[in-house]
């Protein structure tokens, strides 16, 4: 029973042994055999180099997410307007407003060739208080508590505006242009409308982050404060506006979320150039989420973004409209996803066996035409001899 069965396997032998008796070596066959080897060897290496790198699968989804928030970071150099003026404000379709955003933002005072003056998180500190003028109109005397007036700008009769910011912000909940700049007890103590005209000619870098609605909305860097009046945005500085501003930038840095490997923020690096009246430069930006996951299975939620400019002359439209750059973003419905994977070892076995059958497939055939031919060439020597 034990031989029938050994004898059946053998039978099913697919690769019949030849005797070495009826071997026959060659020099062809040896330098088939030895290219044959390197060629493997090559492929081999290739494969598994193919075999660790990793690959990007990319999917599209409908996005419905709903609500997040989104950051934005950017880093914005304008050369010719000083940070004194410069604000940043914020505002989306939902009707939430952020005006003369400070926190996380940082200004760097800069000079014509483009050198750091001075660097300090936005709207740090005030001159200390040395008599000033009290909401009841006399001077601060000793032991008393300080309550500065807002020139007729209290929303209540308990409300104080002890700086100079604090008088702009609530002429600016009222509508109100800073047009009595010179009566201003808080802005003349501080010295505010001094540091704007010493910092004339001088140039801003705006570096930071807001954090905002995932909705439509628009961010923008504007001289002055800006307030909104009779649905037209105005700024505050209207007293000690030059006739025009210098809107060129440079945008160092614009991104919509964290980074990832391969994103490209189509507007870093971008700078325009605008040398006369003022202006108002327009950035349309569709933003779309993207999910990246690493070969570690690390997620990185972001976003990308494609965009679109548009400049127009003030000097041509409405008389109240507001020079500055504005970013004007939206949302795409669809949702990026990349995943890095390796391929199979499944996959990586069968293309080396591929590799390793083929090669000698096609080394045999060679080496058959090749020994066939020399038998042929040596068949045709002999026969001349014996002519």
């Amino acid at each position: 029973m034990k031989n029938t069965v050994l004898s059946k396997l053998r039978n099913l032998d697919a690769y019949p042994k030849v005797n070495e008796d009826f071997f026959t070596r060659s020099l062809s066959g040896g330098i088939i055999t030895l290219v044959s080897y390197l060629a493997i060897l090559l492929l081999v290496f290739s494969e598994f180099r193919l075999y660790l790198h990793t690959v990007t699968e990319t999917k599209l989804l409908v996005d419905t997410s709903r609500g997040e928030t989104l950051r934005i970071n950017f880093d914005v150099t304008f050369p010719a307007i000083p940070c004194s003026i410069l604000s940043v404000d914020a505002m989306d379709i939902s009707g939430e407003q952020h005006l003369d955003i400070k926190h996380d933002i940082i200004k760097k005072r800069i000079n014509t060739n483009g050198d750091v003056i001075e660097s300090k998180p936005d709207g740090i500190g005030a001159p200390k208080i040395e008599k000033p003028l009290q909401r009841h109109g006399g001077r601060l005397e000793q032991n008393e508590t300080y309550c500065g007036s807002c020139f007729g700008a209290e929303q209540s009769d308990d409300d104080c505006c002890n700086s100079c910011e604090e008088v702009r912000d609530a002429y600016r909940r009222k509508g109100w242009a800073m047009t009595n700049a010179d009566l201003i007890d808080q802005c003349k103590r501080e010295g505010f409308f001094e540091r704007i005209k010493e910092q004339e000619g001088e140039g801003c870098n705006v570096q930071g982050s807001l954090e905002v609605n995932r909705v439509a909305g628009n961010f923008h860097f504007a001289p002055g404060k800006t307030f909104h009046q009779s649905n037209i945005f105005f700024d505050d500085l209207m007293s000690v506006h030059k006739d025009s501003y210098n809107i060129s930038h440079r945008i160092n840095r614009l991104a919509f979320g964290e980074y990832f490997p391969g994103v490209v923020n189509p507007l870093d690096g971008g700078h325009w150039t605008h040398e006369t009246s003022n202006g108002m430069y327009q950035y349309f930006i569709k933003v779309v989420p993207t999910i990246y996951t690493d070969i570690r299975g690390r997620t990185v939620n972001s976003n990308q973004y494609s965009v679109t400019e548009h400049f127009k002359d003030l000097e041509y439209i409405s008389p109240n409209s507001q020079p500055g750059v504005f970013f004007y973003y939206d949302f795409s419905p669809i949702k990026v996803t990349f995943k890095e994977e390796h391929s199979s070892f499944l996959h990586f076995i069968t293309n080396i066996c591929a590799v390793i059958g083929g090669i000698f497939t096609v080394a045999g055939i060679i080496d058959t035409f090749v020994y066939h031919g020399q038998r042929r060439m040596k068949k045709k020597m002999e026969i001349g001899k014996f002519r």
